[in-house]
C-alpha cells in the first residue's frame, strides 16, 4: 500500500473545482504526482496535464506518457515540491508558584491551641441488620433497554468494473492490459495474434471483429511481402554462389 501523503500534499475540493473550471474554459491545468510510479518510469513530482475531473478522480496524461490515467485526489498535488510540515511551537514555561509566607509565632501558637482543644470525632457504632426467617431469592429479569441490539447485516460490497484493452503494436504484435475500476492500468502482457482473433470472434461483436481482421490482414500482407523479399535475396545469393564454382 503506498505511503500516506502529507496533509497539504493532496488536491482539496477547491483545487478540484478550479481544475474543472480551467478545463471548461479551455485552459491548461497541471498537477504533480505525490509518489513515483516505477512501472511507468514516472518519478515523484512529475507534472501531468489534467484531462477531466470526476468527483475525487482526476484523469491525467503524465509527461512522457501517451495514455490517460486515473488518479485519486490524495495522489496528486498542485505544486512540484512537497509541502514542509509546520514546526510545533515550544510550550510556554509554567509560572513558578509564589513562596509560602511564614506564619508568625503567635499565629502558630493559636493554631496549636485550637487543634488541642477541638473534640475528637466519635465513630458511630454499626447498627445490627434485622434478620428475617427466610431471605427471598429473586431472579433478575433482563431489561429491554439494556438488552443488546441485534446486529445489522453486513453490507455487501458492489463488484468493481473491469476494463480489458487490446493494443496492436508495430510488427503485428499484440498486448493486453487490465484496469480495475478507477485504478491505474496494470502492466501490458503480450498475447498471440491467433488468440486475439479467437477471443474477438467469441465475443460476436461485428465492429470489433472487423477492426481486428483489418489489422491482422495488414500484418499478413507485410509478412508475405517480407518472405517474398527474403526469397528473392536467397535466390540471388544462390546464383552468385553457383557462378563462383565449387
Amino acid at each position: 500500500m503506498p505511503p500516506r501523503s502529507r496533509l497539504g500534499d493532496r488536491l482539496t475540493e477547491q483545487n478540484l473545482t478550479d481544475l474543472a473550471a480551467a478545463i471548461a474554459d479551455g485552459k491548461r491545468a497541471t498537477v504533480y504526482l505525490n509518489d513515483a510510479t516505477p512501472s511507468l518510469g514516472l518519478p515523484a513530482g512529475c507534472s501531468a496535464k489534467v484531462v477531466s475531473v470526476d468527483g475525487t478522480t482526476v484523469l491525467i496524461r503524465p509527461k512522457g506518457v501517451n495514455d490517460e490515467l486515473p488518479f485519486e485526489a490524495d495522489e496528486l498535488r498542485m505544486t512540484r515540491n512537497p509541502s514542509q510540515p509546520a514546526a510545533k511551537p515550544a510550550p510556554a514555561p509554567k509560572p513558578a508558584a509564589p513562596p509560602a509566607r511564614p506564619r508568625s509565632a503567635a499565629a502558630q501558637a493559636a493554631l496549636d491551641r485550637s487543634a488541642a482543644s477541638a473534640p475528637k470525632p466519635v465513630s458511630p457504632q454499626p447498627k445490627p441488620l434485622p434478620t428475617s426467617p427466610k431471605d427471598a431469592v429473586t431472579t433478575p429479569t433482563p431489561d429491554a433497554a439494556t438488552a443488546p441490539a441485534p446486529k445489522r447485516p453486513r453490507r455487501t460490497k458492489e463488484p468493481v468494473g473491469v476494463s480489458v484493452t487490446l493494443h496492436a503494436e508495430a510488427g503485428g504484435e499484440w498486448t493486453v492490459t487490465v484496469t480495475h475500476g478507477a485504478k491505474r492500468p496494470g502492466k501490458a502482457a503480450p498475447v498471440s495474434a491467433d488468440s486475439v482473433e479467437r477471443a474477438v470472434h467469441e465475443l460476436g461483436d461485428p465492429a470489433a471483429e472487423e477492426a481486428v481482421a483489418s489489422v491482422l490482414s495488414a500484418a499478413r500482407e507485410a509478412a508475405a511481402k517480407r518472405v517474398e523479399e527474403l526469397s528473392k535475396q536467397l535466390d540471388e545469393a544462390r546464383s552468385a554462389l553457383e557462378s563462383l564454382g565449387s
